[in-house]
């Protein structure tokens, strides 16, 4: 059983920074891939990025290549996804998901977190 714990949302204004946590429970967690998504109001939930157990493999929506990185220290049991120059449009609830492999949704990953609100002000 893997539980995950997401902090490090808040407000802030366009063009700043923020860096999310997710933290997972058990040793387990280090052998799974996260992925972020995000979930606007009146929309549906999107993939944000992706690392493997390992950190060598990480993927990333387009709408946020160059300015959010995925990374992962296993020995904190966490993912970090650090934001950049964000915008209003990455409003949403950010919530991280593990799983032993890839998958093409949200709902087919294994452990899923409760999620964390990014407000960005214009």
């Amino acid at each position: 059983q893997v539980q995950l714990v997401e902090s490090g949302g808040g407000l802030v204004q366009a063009g700043g920074s923020l860096r999310l946590s997710c933290a997972g429970s058990g040793r387990i967690f280090t052998t799974y891939s996260v992925a972020w998504f995000r979930q606007a109001p009146g929309k549906e939930r999107e993939f944000v990025a992706f690392i493997n157990w390992s950190g060598g493999d990480t993927e990333y929506a387009d709408s946020v290549k160059g300015r959010f990185t995925i990374s992962r220290d296993n020995t904190q049991n966490t993912v970090y996804l650090q934001m950049h120059s964000l915008k209003p449009e990455d409003t949403a609830v950010y919530t991280c998901a593990a799983n032993s492999h890839m998958a093409n949704n949200f709902y087919q990953y294994a452990y899923r977190g409760q999620g964390t609100q990014v407000t960005v002000s214009s």
